[in-house]
């Protein structure tokens, strides 16, 4: 089986490990990977990366000369592309660029030219309802109907590709799997020492970006009405929502008990991780009407929550999204924004060590069975071979 993979999330090595793996699972796999050769990451200026060509037995890396440097939406490839597609002949084509892309239009439409008669399969993470207008709504139209296979980063994501009329198969799984070789649990009693935490503290963690939507100021709010008992709060992030978070924590008198970690590469926050006694991700839907961000936001998975479970840290995590699905049974759930209810899932861990070792360990086998790279691996494989099964009639010509 060849496969043919298209994003420019994989310009940045790490996350490449889920499709690498794949390519080992079978000898007669080949997995491909496309990629901008020169991208803009959050369209910083002065911030280009240009990617490089990588081969390791069966799993390549090819970057491609494309049009839109820092637009996921307008991204499209240079004449490189079609001999690419020509020589390698694959069997799966799948597009990481969302389902209103000109790159997923493009490839679709190259599959049909070129008679390739290939599976096209779309992944996607957008979990916010949305209309569409001519021309993106026409785009979407084009691209769902020649849509053999869909992949939901989160659950929401496929709903609402449903209710625009896709029916074919479908499967929820994150675009990005953890790596249980570097998130695991480990002694971290000196770096511990070093941010002045005593023994006795009770660590209760959050790691991501400063900003409103992420719950923070539900956080200290919940955690303001436990100052009876000995704890300390661990944020590893960074953002301009920390002057609020600051003013907010002044207030309630809880400012001493904060700890701010600000600037660490990924492969470091494994040792902030195991740190910490619990790790909180108290994220909160935020709506168009609302909100200053146009189309509004919800969380689409919760990446830091698999981390932490992997580090047997147990988790707690609003009801955001998808982030229940993620948490299952192996952690605490409470409805976002609602503080007390927060308060009480703190408290619960704190004070019930038995109860915390409990859910550390089902979120550590909830990872291992689920979420692993490895695991996204064989799920992504039997996906493939389901979608090729499929005796579907030929879609209409573009």
């Amino acid at each position: 089986m060849r496969i043919l993979v298209v994003s420019h999330t994989y310009i940045v090595p790490l996350n490449r490990e889920k499709l690498r793996l794949l390519s080992y699972l079978e000898p007669d796999l080949e997995v491909t990977i496309v990629v901008p050769q020169t991208w803009q990451p959050g369209g910083v200026q002065n911030r280009q990366v240009k990617t490089e060509f990588y081969q390791e037995h069966n799993f390549r890396v090819i970057p491609v000369p494309n049009w839109s440097q820092n637009n996921q939406g307008l991204l499209t490839f240079g004449w490189p592309i079609v001999t690419l597609l020509q020589s390698f002949k694959p069997d799966i084509i799948q597009v990481e660029q969302g389902v209103k892309s000109l790159a997923y239009a493009q490839l679709i439409a190259l599959n049909k030219f070129l008679k390739l008669g290939t599976k096209n399969i779309l992944f996607t993470w957008w979990n916010i309802p949305y209309h569409l207008k001519f021309p993106l709504a026409w785009l979407e139209s084009y691209n769902l109907h020649h849509t053999d296979g869909l992949i939901g980063g989160n659950q929401d994501a496929v709903n609402i590709l449903r209710s625009h009329g896709y029916q074919q198969k479908a499967m929820v799984m994150p675009q990005l799997g953890v790596d249980e070789t570097l998130f695991y649990a480990q002694d971290q009693s000196v770096l511990r020492q070093s941010l002045g935490l005593n023994k006795e503290d009770f660590v209760i963690g959050y790691i991501g970006r400063f900003v409103r939507e992420k719950g923070l100021l539900t956080l200290l709010k919940s955690l303001a009405a436990l100052t009876s008992l000995t704890w300390k709060l661990l944020l590893v992030g960074r953002g301009e929502f920390k002057t609020v978070l600051q003013q907010a924590a002044n207030q309630q008198g809880i400012s001493d008990r904060l700890i701010w970690v600000e600037n660490v590469a990924h492969d470091q926050i494994v040792n902030y991780v195991n740190i910490m006694q619990v790790l909180v991700l108290p994220s909160e839907t935020s709506h168009a009407q609302t909100s200053l961000m146009a189309k509004g936001w919800k969380e689409q998975f919760g990446h830091v929550l698999i981390e932490a479970m992997a580090c047997k840290i147990p988790v707690i995590g609003s009801d955001s999204g998808e982030i229940p699905n993620v948490i299952g049974e192996a952690g605490l759930i409470f409805p976002e924004g609602q503080s007390q209810e927060l308060t009480i899932c703190l408290k619960q861990m704190i004070e019930q060590t038995s109860f915390r070792e409990v859910l550390a360990q089902k979120g550590y086998e909830r990872v291992i069975k689920e979420y692993t790279n490895q695991a996204l691996a064989e799920k992504l494989l039997d996906f493939y071979k389901n979608v090729l099964k499929e005796n579907t009639v030929e879609n209409s010509d573009f």
